[in-house]
């Protein structure tokens, strides 16, 4: 027996003042009406209703259990009503984990957008380079850089990862301006820790021996680090547009090998599988989307 559906039946018979009334407030029959309350009364060994033939009254337990029936459907009735809100405006608590650098350059300021629109929201970013177990974690939306394995999420395509070499004028005036990856080797180069030999990246249109150099005068675990070093003067830089693209645009540092740049890897938006996602991650998938577009990095 559905315990729920028979307490709101009973509910309905007593307020209806009949079986007839409550079958047609219902949508039921009239047995039907009986047979729940009939169920009822059995299940809890008590007698609920006293009828005959021209009227129904509640017993001493009837009077009791419709109050708690009552109680209990309008708590069921608000749970029904959160949820219904959620899924009206973005509200609630969102988990994002993003890469360390593009979350911090194009996550992060989406996020304080979105924030602006939807005030019911809250976020928690995560800034990682770790690869995340949503469903584990709790994580409502996942950013990640490069070739995906099959992992059962739902997987939408954001924008590509480009980089960018580039270096201060200040260093480019002392040590010239290469003209192609084999230069590499006389220059001074900055690099990222995480970089080896698996996740390094490759000048297009040049052997491994115009691989990035994996004997740089500088690493960092820090690619804002890594910046400040370039604009310095340390050496060349070789970063994701989006981290130097003020300092590209002002001039403070300049690109170089552009015809040799790495090949962009692919940035992929991650959930899990839903029928019918909630507003708050939905609504900051699309806003995340028209936040790429406006910064130009699709």
């Amino acid at each position: 027996m559905d315990k729920l559906r028979a307490m709101a039946v009973f509910v309905a018979a007593v307020e209806s003042g009949s079986f007839t009334d409550a079958a047609a407030r219902l949508d039921m029959s009239a047995v039907m009406v009986g047979k729940y309350i009939t169920q009822l009364e059995r299940q809890l060994g008590v007698r609920l209703l006293e009828r005959n033939t021209r009227r129904q009254s509640l017993t001493d337990a009837g009077r009791v259990y419709i109050e708690e029936c009552r109680r209990v459907l309008e708590q069921v009735a608000a749970a029904d009503a959160s949820v219904e809100r959620l899924r009206a405006e973005p509200a609630g608590r969102l988990r994002i984990s993003a890469p360390a650098t593009f979350g911090a350059c194009a996550i992060a300021p989406a996020v304080a957008t979105f924030l602006t629109r939807f005030p019911q929201v809250r976020v928690d970013l995560d800034l990682s380079n770790r690869v995340v177990n949503l469903l584990e974690e709790g994580i409502d939306l996942a950013v990640r850089i490069g070739d995906l394995h099959d992992s059962g999420l739902v997987a939408k395509p954001l924008c590509l990862y480009r980089m960018v070499i580039c270096a201060a004028p200040s260093y480019l005036s002392a040590f010239g301006i290469p003209q192609s990856p084999e230069e590499l080797p006389n220059h001074r180069c900055l690099s990222h820790m995480v970089w080896n030999q698996r996740t390094e990246w490759r000048m297009a249109g040049s052997d491994d021996a115009g691989a990035w150099r994996r004997d740089p005068v500088l690493s960092c675990n820090d690619g804002l680090g890594l910046k400040m070093a370039a604009l310095a003067g340390a050496g060349l830089l070789l970063q994701p547009e989006i981290l130097v693209r003020e300092e590209l645009d002002s001039g403070r540092l300049v690109r170089v090998l552009d015809d040799h740049l790495p090949a962009p890897r692919p940035i992929t938006l991650l959930w899990r599988q839903d029928l019918r996602p909630l507003p708050k991650l939905s609504g900051f998938i699309s806003h995340l989307q028209d936040a790429i577009a406006q910064q130009r990095l699709n």
